[in-house]
């Protein structure tokens, strides 16, 4: 990437030498341009383009690609030409703004001193990862404004407004009905201006007094410094806005937020909210609507005290007011191109600790983000996205780590789950998710080369016990998916939920739920944590409903099967052996010609998140149960490309069919069942202290059922496709209900 900017950079400068460059620069402008910003440049339905001001990124690389292809969330579309063409705009657009020519003249050692010590720039904006949010980020200055216009911005006048006595700051956002307001201690308010007692007073209050000397030497550090974010830097969370690790780990003693992607580090997606009753549920209202963007809106949003924080499928990002749905601050990543074959193209999640909120993306990084504003404290590669890596899920937050794992399962890669340092993003430990050379269980895969590109990845959120200071992560199916004669052997740790140690990565223990699994039934499902008793004797569980249509009750401190059971069709196991090992029926495994089994790929249970009450002691999931033929083939594998070894074929006849269902989390005995017309395994339910459990459909419906019975309390259909599942939370006493669909995130309450 370097490289290709360094040359693109280069060219342009070469180009902008000669004035023939400029004149084709400007023909191709006028005719592929003008239509929206003028023949002139000046701006039309487009804005002016010659201030040498970018708000989406001034290089030479970001104006050739926001040229070619378009700028997502604008009206700015891709427009396909030849590189060299694009360049040939950019140098005559730098003619018109003279920006190429124009260098920075201060000194920027000075200018370091001077921004983070008596200059005093950093108590209200960042340079990367350190300083305030009052004002704005200037990490990526240089590719928005010139030198000049930089130099002139320090001494012109802040706009501030005073909405009531003791109460004045910038505004962050408005429109016909409400402000953001972000006073001078970094606090957030929400306005309701048809509520305000006077009109608002907007005032101009001058920066702080700099000599020009001093602002160009700022400047210089601004404009040239290397962006590379400091690990000594201290971190100190903001006073007002701290999720702290005791908050995590108590997290039920605040049911009006929700603080990881579970609801709780446990896993047990449950809301302590009562407001919310059988009696009036049927009452309940859309409350508001937040379009995010995309078709395939997987996010599980995060509730801190009155903020809510969603991602979206191309890594971008967003904070709401969660009590209005009106946007505080947004995030954009500009992906590279990544290895779709290798993944989907989604994002499910934040993690958040202290005054930072955690994100993993598609082109394999780890971004913090500050919570209050959204700018980037840092960004890390986990690993290279070009093997065929991406990251999907929302990290796992813990003392001091932020914990991921990695897609890598259809594409003759191997998975892993890391550990990252939550203050710098120092990598910490890595654990394999296949045996290593070195470890006996290599030879549960024959021949053991086999195990180097064998998939297991570890595409889930994890859960933690922080009694035992241990994280369970789940991982998928070995590669290729369908064809086993590859890879002969039970293939651990596939198919399996790891018991680590949080400070080493070490396995405590293991379980594999599917051996040598032939299917594609990733065990990447939840790795709940509930306490319960177990033939009269208190015990610490791990309870899970497969993909592979068995639920699983695990002894969490020793890993040792306690109870199983079907509890949804499936064909190919007669049932479970002492052990918890499936007792596997003949003539189940895919073959060329094709076997027929139930269930299918997608299984009976997938990513979509369970939900326990501990009211009822019901274990709360949505099931699907088709059927699929399953062919294989044998095909060598080549490392970021497709190797699956086989198909999958759904039965039309029986079609998919679904239902929420209740089962005894002891013993996985069913209680109820509300049937659903079309079954998902990536929708999830959320149950309340209300005695209202929701549930989200394939179909497109939020419903709402009596948590003891399963009957019918209401439903909203937000008319589009649901993959993901629902929140609870609160803001001033009042109770909502949250999900995400297509491309919005859908509120409702009372």
């Amino acid at each position: 990437m370097k490289i290709a900017f360094l040359f693109a950079a280069t060219t342009v400068a070469l180009l902008a030498q000669h004035p023939e460059a400029i004149r084709e620069g400007r023909q191709l402008f006028v005719r592929n341009c003008s239509a929206c910003h003028g023949d002139t440049a000046k701006g039309g339905r487009g804005p002016d383009l010659t201030t040498g001001e970018w708000k989406h990124g001034g290089s030479t690389e970001d104006l050739v690609r926001n040229i070619v292809k378009g700028i997502p969330g604008t009206q700015m579309p891709a427009i396909p030409m030849p590189d060299a063409e694009a360049q040939s705009i950019v140098v005559f657009l730098q003619s018109l703004s003279a920006k190429g020519g124009e260098r920075p003249t201060g000194d920027e050692a000075r200018g370091r001193t001077l921004f983070f010590g008596e200059g005093k720039c950093f108590g209200c904006h960042m340079f990367a990862g350190r300083g305030g949010i009052f004002g704005a980020d200037l990490t990526n200055v240089r590719a928005n404004m010139k030198p000049s216009t930089l130099v002139e911005r320090m001494g012109a006048m802040i706009r501030t407004v005073e909405v009531s006595a003791g109460l004045q700051g910038v505004v962050k956002g408005e429109d016909t009905f409400t402000m953001q307001v972000m006073d001078a201690r970094q606090r957030w308010h929400m306005i309701n201006k048809r509520t305000l007692a006077k009109p608002l007073a907007k005032k101009e209050t001058p920066h702080p007094a700099l000599p020009a000397a001093d602002r160009n030497d700022i400047a210089a550090f601004l404009l040239k410094a290397p962006m590379v974010y400091d690990e000594n830097a201290a971190w100190q969370p903001a006073p007002d806005f701290n999720v702290s690790f005791a908050r995590l780990q108590k997290s039920e003693a605040e049911p009006q937020n929700w603080l990881s992607y579970w609801g709780d580090l446990r896993g047990t997606h449950f809301s302590g909210l009562k407001q919310i009753t059988p009696l009036n549920a049927p009452n309940l209202k859309s409350a508001w609507t937040y379009q995010l963007g995309g078709n395939t809106v997987e996010t599980t949003p995060l509730v801190v005290d009155g903020m809510m924080f969603v991602t979206g499928p191309l890594n971008n990002a967003t904070a709401l007011d969660a009590k209005t749905g009106r946007a505080l601050w947004q995030y954009t990543r500009r992906l590279p191109k990544v290895a779709s074959h290798c993944t989907v193209m989604t994002n499910r999640g934040f993690a958040i600790l202290g005054d930072r909120l955690y994100m993993a993306t598609l082109d394999t990084h780890l971004v913090a983000l500050d919570a209050k504003s959204g700018n980037v404290i840092w960004d890390i590669e986990v690993d290279d996205y070009k093997k065929g890596f991406s990251i999907t899920h929302a990290p796992l937050a813990i003392d001091g780590k932020i914990i991921v794992g990695v897609t890598s399962g259809e594409c003759a890669l191997t998975g892993w789950v890391d550990a990252y340092d939550a203050r710098t993003g120092k990598k910490l430990w890595r654990t394999h998710s296949t045996p290593q050379p070195g470890d006996p269980n290599r030879k549960t895969w024959n021949p053991e080369t086999s195990a180097d590109f064998g998939g297991s990845p570890t595409w889930t959120t994890g859960t933690f016990d922080a009694d035992t200071n241990t994280i369970f992560w789940a991982t998928g199916n070995p590669g290729p998916d369908y064809d086993g004669t590859v890879r002969a052997g039970d293939n651990l740790y596939s198919c399996s939920v790891l018991a680590l140690d949080a400070n080493t990565g070490k396995m405590k223990w293991w379980f594999q739920f599917t051996p040598h699994d032939v299917h594609d039934w990733d065990a990447n499902e939840t790795p709940m944590l509930i306490d319960g008793v177990i033939k009269g004797q208190k015990r610490k569980l791990l309870v899970t409903a497969q993909r592979n249509g068995f639920y699983y009750v695990l002894d969490r401190n020793t890993g040792e099967f306690l109870a199983g059971r079907e509890f949804a069709k499936q064909t190919w196991a007669k049932g479970l052996d002492d052990k918890g090992r499936p007792v596997v029926l003949p003539n189940t495994t895919p073959t060329p010609a094709g076997n027929y089994v139930c269930p299918d790929a997608a299984g009976t249970a997938n990513w979509g998140s369970p939900s326990y009450d501990p009211a009822t002691g019901f274990f709360l999931v949505s099931v699907r149960e088709a059927c699929a033929n399953y062919t294989s083939m044998t095909k060598s594998p080549v490392p970021g490309e497709g190797f699956t070894g086989g198909g999958v074929e759904v039965d039309p006849k029986v079609g998919e069919p679904g239902s929420v269902r209740a089962l005894e989390a002891t013993t996985g005995a069913r209680k109820w069942d509300f049937p659903l017309q079309i079954g998902s395994s990536a929708t999830g339910v959320v149950g309340t202290a209300g005695g209202v459990v929701f549930a989200s459909s394939n179909d497109g419906n939020l419903i709402a059922l009596d948590s003891k019975t399963g009957k019918y309390l209401w439903h909203y259909y937000t008319g589009a496709k649901i993959i993901t599942s629902p929140i609870s939370y609160a803001v001033n006493g009042k109770q909502y209900v949250a999900i995400a669909s297509q491309s919005a995130i859908f509120v409702f309450g009372l």
